[in-house]
């Protein structure tokens, strides 16, 4: 489609413009960004290249000049992105949050359309601060603002504990993970902002995560934490450390002794081979996933989609399955690989405690939540490298069919047509087109 504007995102650290992109944006040589590169050629003009360095700044920033649905396009889409999620399967999901989601004007599509019994994914989310420098009056204003236990039909303000914050609690101590680029080093007033920040929320008794993928940074992060826990003590508050790739076992055993758990993603499904050419091979697994479960740490696998990877969960499997990345290269010794029961688990079970719903969902069992999806092989036996591509032909959430595909095809509630005109799957189809 070269008469259309495209913007392709590759993970955190580059992104691709086509040549109607940088006409549409108006990039040129004079285009200038603090952190962040667009690159020229030898006639001084973009070739739609944008590196990130030292942090995504110039991605979100391009991203967020690409233009807005409008209200109808908003709920149309919404609708389609969460179906596309119960054909691959999911039932529920957990949003630490993201760049550019302002609370509360983004997240009222998804309230719209859980009140009127249409949100297909169950959904609890924490609050991500936007702006450096005023995440404490962010934190400060929503705690003000919103209820505890607040349960949208279905959309949750970080499940059945109360309001969450994260994973941006400060932009200071956020540690950019672009392997294409040297580990950063937080700037010295870090502490004092996440000492703020963390205080406030201990005091209000809200859960909290952290972004934080180098072991450099958990340090000073869990020094902090552990500083705030000595005047305010957490008492079994739960806080959740997001990513932990280089995380050393000391740190580990700091972090369960605060109570606190880890979420896991598969970025080094994607990332490995950037990662090994920069650091060289590793005999650590990374994220040390089975450290982390011999200590009895609290564990939850995702994705970190839908931005820079794929929202789908059998990649992140795969990867814990096999310990490989996409293009194939094995970063894990033998004895750190998962079995099948043990990743499953984990993407169920040990995410649902990252929203402290580990006793309502997760398992097939009674008292659980109505929420199950069949998939066409036997997950169990299959050849392993067809994990990554598995589908859902029929998901149930609450109870009600959401999704079926085949014999089930016809109990698949019917959707609005793709919405816009322009739409790209109007043109080539969908994810399941790739």
């Amino acid at each position: 489609m070269p008469d259309k504007p495209v913007f392709i995102l590759y993970l955190y650290g580059k992104a691709f413009l086509n040549r109607k992109g940088i006409e549409t944006l108006g990039y040129s040589k004079d285009t200038k960004y603090l952190d962040g590169e667009v690159e020229l050629d030898a006639a001084g003009k973009p070739t739609g290249l944008l590196l990130a360095k030292p942090n995504a700044m110039i991605l979100y920033s391009t991203l967020g000049k690409t233009g807005k649905l409008d209200r109808a396009g908003q709920l149309n889409s919404t609708l389609h992105f969460y179906r596309d999620l119960n054909r691959l399967g999911m039932t529920s999901a957990v949003d630490a949050g993201g760049g550019g989601q302002a609370y509360p004007d983004d997240y009222g599509v998804t309230i719209e359309l859980a009140k009127q019994g249409k949100l297909t994914v169950r959904t609890s989310y924490y609050l991500f601060a936007q702006q450096a420098g005023k995440e404490l009056q962010d934190y400060e204003r929503w705690i003000r603002m919103t209820k505890p236990d607040r349960n949208e039909h279905m959309f949750y303000a970080n499940g059945f504990t109360t309001e969450g914050a994260g994973e941006n609690l400060v932009s200071s101590a956020a540690d950019f993970e672009n392997f294409l680029e040297p580990r950063p080093e937080l700037p010295h007033h870090m502490e004092d902002e996440l000492e703020r920040v963390v205080t406030l929320l201990v005091k209000n008794r809200w859960p909290f995560r952290i972004h934080a993928t180098y072991g450099e940074s958990i340090e000073r992060d869990l020094a902090v934490i552990e500083k705030v826990n000595r005047s305010t003590p957490l008492a079994g508050l739960r806080w959740i450390v997001d990513h932990a790739e280089t995380v050393t076992d000391d740190q580990l055993k700091r972090i369960k002794a605060l109570g606190g758990g880890v979420a896991v993603q598969n970025r080094m499904y994607f990332q490995g081979e950037a990662y090994w050419k920069r650091y060289g091979a590793q005999a650590r697994q990374l994220p040390p996933i089975r450290k982390m479960l011999e200590l009895g740490l609290p564990v939850g696998l995702g994705t970190d989609g839908t931005r820079v990877s794929s929202y789908g969960p059998w990649p992140s499997i795969y990867w814990a399955v096999t310990g490989k990345t996409a293009g194939g290269l094995a970063t894990w010794q033998a004895k750190d690989v998962l079995s099948r029961h043990e990743a499953l688990q984990l993407m169920t079970r040990g995410s649902a405690w990252m929203s402290g719903e580990e006793n309502v969902k997760g398992r097939l069992a009674v008292g659980q939540y109505a929420d199950f999806a069949v998939l066409p092989q036997d997950y169990f036996t299959m050849d392993v490298e067809k994990i990554k591509d598995l589908e859902s032909v029929l998901t149930v959430v609450n109870g009600q069919v959401v999704y079926g595909a085949g014999d089930f095809g016809k109990l698949s509630p019917a959707l609005p047509a793709v919405a816009p005109a322009w739409s790209p799957v109007r043109h080539f189809g969908g994810y399941q087109n790739r």
